[in-house]
């Protein structure tokens, strides 16, 4: 099995890549709209990613590095996140097909996946479904308005600690019990 590394600069400009490709995915998507998706229980989820484990099926199934580790000092960390941007471009939200896999660094260089993370343009959602609030897996989605860390417009997302226990509960954003080990952005 290959190790996949990334160095904080090569986060950065991975970041940077990212960002720019999200906008023009997002500005191709549209209109294009699709229904929500059915609402799944844990361990349907947990079935559906568990070969994201080894972080080259993640990216040989599209999903790309977004942003930097993300911490919050004295709150938590939310960590690497992988994002597939064909299904953020989407306002659909599909249990089994998550936005976003998020992973932990381990002292050896390599990943872990912790969690999943559901992320709909709040433009492209209301677009699709009107006002109505996002959910997944029983949980509304949460909003999160333009001028954020990630230099995303408004959005919905929410964190589902399906592989990693969290003492902060199952979907909440932050988790204390892993770390940025150093590489992240402290804060934003």
């Amino acid at each position: 099995m290959t190790t996949i590394r990334f160095d904080r600069t090569g986060r950065r400009r991975a970041g940077g890549a990212i960002a720019a490709a999200l906008g023009v995915s997002l500005a191709l998507a549209g209109a294009g709209l699709a229904t929500a998706g059915g609402q799944g229980d844990v361990a349907k989820v947990r079935q559906a990613t568990e070969k994201y484990h080894d972080l080259n099926a993640a990216l040989a199934d599209g999903y790309v590095l977004f942003y930097v580790c993300t911490e919050q000092p004295g709150v938590g960390t939310m960590g690497q996140h992988f994002v597939k941007l064909p299904l953020v471009g989407d306002p659909a939200i599909d249990p089994l097909q998550p936005e976003v896999l998020v992973y932990a660094p381990k002292r050896n260089g390599d990943w872990k996946l912790v969690a999943v993370e559901y992320v709909t343009i709040a433009e492209l959602w209301q677009g699709a479904f009107g006002s109505a609030t996002p959910s997944v897996l029983g949980e509304d989605l949460l909003f999160r308005a333009a001028g954020n860390r990630y230099g995303l417009p408004d959005f919905y997302e929410r964190h589902a600690w399906i592989w990693q226990g969290n003492p902060r509960g199952m979907f909440d954003d932050w988790n204390p019990s892993i770390t940025c080990l150093g590489t992240g952005d402290n804060g934003g």
